[in-house]
């Protein structure tokens, strides 16, 4: 596939040309399947450029979202408890002095559930992981929005982390440390094929970071 040319800006004091476009294959859908040149990642493009999330001048290399088992994976605790609870309030339903039966206990379980379950899709929603030519930016939250971002020449480390729940879905977490800091201050969490963005992530580093 040949690059797509771009015309060059000026620089300060000089002409820079722009780099050329990398192959849109690398670029990942919401749901973590390989994109390439689908309606999906250009929507998904378009409103992050809207929201001022990517500059007009940069180039994007990828722009993901955790994988949709997330939902249902950062959800287990809430859903344990939520499962408890519908039992003993079931069990009690046998007491005479008990004003409801185990239907009702149970339907409010399912009714919790459904609760968890939408608000962990909006958070799912609310999350957006981006690599330019230029930085790393992590975008959370749904009532309150937190954004991180640092140049890529900024990264001193990176990782990869499985724990139990997603090594059984094939998922993983990156992690990203800026220089000057020993602990990693943002992750991407729960991606598809992390290796294989683990990588993108470790080429862009070197071809734009250190320049």
């Amino acid at each position: 596939m040949v690059p797509a040319e771009v015309e060059s800006r000026r620089g300060v004091g000089r002409r820079r040309a722009r780099r050329p476009l990398p192959d849109p294959s690398i670029l990942i859908s919401s749901s973590g399947e390989l994109a390439g040149e689908a309606g999906e990642a250009d929507a998904l493009g378009a409103a992050v450029r809207r929201a001022g999330l990517i500059h007009d001048d940069e180039i994007v290399i990828l722009l993901i979202r955790p994988s949709p088992l997330y939902i249902v994976l950062a959800s287990l605790g809430g859903l344990a408890f939520i499962a408890v609870i519908s039992l003993a309030l079931a069990y009690m339903a046998r007491l005479p002095w008990v004003g409801w039966t185990d239907t009702q206990a149970f339907s409010l379980g399912v009714a919790l559930v459904g609760l968890r379950l939408g608000w962990q899709s909006l958070e799912w929603w609310s999350r957006l992981y981006i690599l330019t030519d230029r930085r790393i930016v992590r975008r959370m939250g749904v009532l309150r929005v937190a954004i991180f971002e640092t140049q890529l020449s900024n990264i001193q480390h990176t990782g990869v982390f499985t724990q139990l729940r997603e090594r059984m879905c094939g998922l993983g977490t990156i992690g990203f440390a800026t220089a000057g800091s020993h602990v990693f201050e943002a992750f991407w969490v729960m991606l598809p094929q992390p290796l294989a963005v683990h990588q993108t992530i470790l080429g862009a580093m070197r071809r734009y970071g250190r320049k």
